[in-house]
């Protein structure tokens, strides 16, 4: 049976860690935790059993794997320390058999987007980027057509448009779309998607390094890992569909739409055998995707750097259909 593992670490530390270490989240503080875990080392969480590919019936296993790293702690940090912490973690994998390691949430954007990690391993190392992507296109366009957005006419606002998913998915949208806003802290990383986009003929495309002007934007698309900084709410106009946020805007305006993007049903029984977000069947497009090269038998390196290509997505997205990975039910 082949095998993979799957990094993930902490995005709330006193949370996170409860949900592994009842008794430490209870009694320490969140600041003490995301000291502390300087000094831990990376370490198993679970065991993953029960996923079955229906094209094959080839069944696989897996571990998730614990970096203590909070987003905070990592950026705070060298890159040379994360790496080695991540590498550890790397190690840890394939001494349990793993062929090929996932690098899941901050794990997979520190430093060069997984080449140095890849370098130092002797398995594959995929970001699950690329399925991430298809994941996030399919969830806006199911979700435009079921509140009745046409998708001709609107304006798509991407949020992280320079990084490696949201280039991509701007990609994907641009011909299905009205017009384009890119919106970042960089005008000149996102002037050059913008031109990349206008050169594939398509010529209504704006940027701005204005946040507010997100409420011109019909759909909004947020990938990246500053955005629950930089968003809030209100600013979205009335009626707008908002993908892969990770603050909870649909508690507070009833008039939007907000996607957990990039959901996914696992084929089989799968028992992740560890709480670590999702309901138990779902799982996100990166961990889908490093567990699709795993029924497939594809040990190579996978979504790695700073860009990913169309040819990536589209690749991983008919290899995980094949599988039966399916779009989870939209949920707000």
């Amino acid at each position: 049976m082949d095998s993979f593992a799957f990094i993930i670490h902490p995005i709330d530390p006193k949370r996170d860690v409860a949900r592994k270490y009842p008794l430490l989240g209870q009694y320490l503080s969140g600041e003490a935790i995301d000291f502390l875990s300087r000094f831990w080392p990376p370490l198993k969480l679970s065991h993953i059993t029960g996923a079955r590919s229906r094209d094959t019936n080839v069944e696989i296993d897996g571990w998730l794997i614990a970096v203590p790293y909070t987003s905070a702690r990592m950026l705070s940090l060298r890159p040379k320390e994360v790496y080695r912490k991540i590498i550890a973690a790397g190690r840890l994998a394939e001494s349990l058999g793993a062929k090929i390691l996932g690098l899941g949430a901050y794990t997979s954007v520190v430093g060069d987007g997984g080449y140095t990690v890849a370098r130092e391993l002797d398995i594959a190392v995929t970001s699950g980027d690329s399925y991430t992507a298809a994941v996030s296109v399919s969830a806006v366009i199911c979700a435009v057509q079921q509140v009745g957005i046409d998708l001709s006419e609107a304006t798509l606002a991407v949020v992280g448009a320079s990084g490696a998913i949201g280039g991509v998915v701007t990609q994907l949208l641009a011909p299905k779309v009205g017009r384009i806003l890119l919106l970042g802290r960089d005008m000149k990383h996102i002037t050059r998607i913008a031109e990349r986009i206008r050169a594939a003929g398509h010529g209504d495309v704006v940027t701005s390094i204005n946040i507010m002007d997100i409420r011109s934007a019909d759909v909004v698309i947020t990938v990246t890992s500053s955005g629950g900084d930089l968003l809030r709410p209100e600013m979205f106009q009335t009626g707008a569909v908002v993908c892969d946020v990770s603050w909870q805007v649909a508690k507070q305006r009833d008039d939007v739409l907000v996607l957990d993007g990039g959901l996914v049903r696992v084929p089989g029984e799968v028992d992740f055998g560890f709480n670590y977000g999702p309901p138990p069947d779902l799982t996100y497009g990166c961990i889908a995707e490093t567990m699709a090269l795993t029924f497939a038998g594809k040990f190579v390196d996978y979504s790695i750097g700073k860009n990913i290509s169309l040819e990536q997505v589209k690749a991983i997205d008919v290899l995980a259909d094949k599988q039966c990975f399916e779009l989870a039910a939209l949920r707000s």
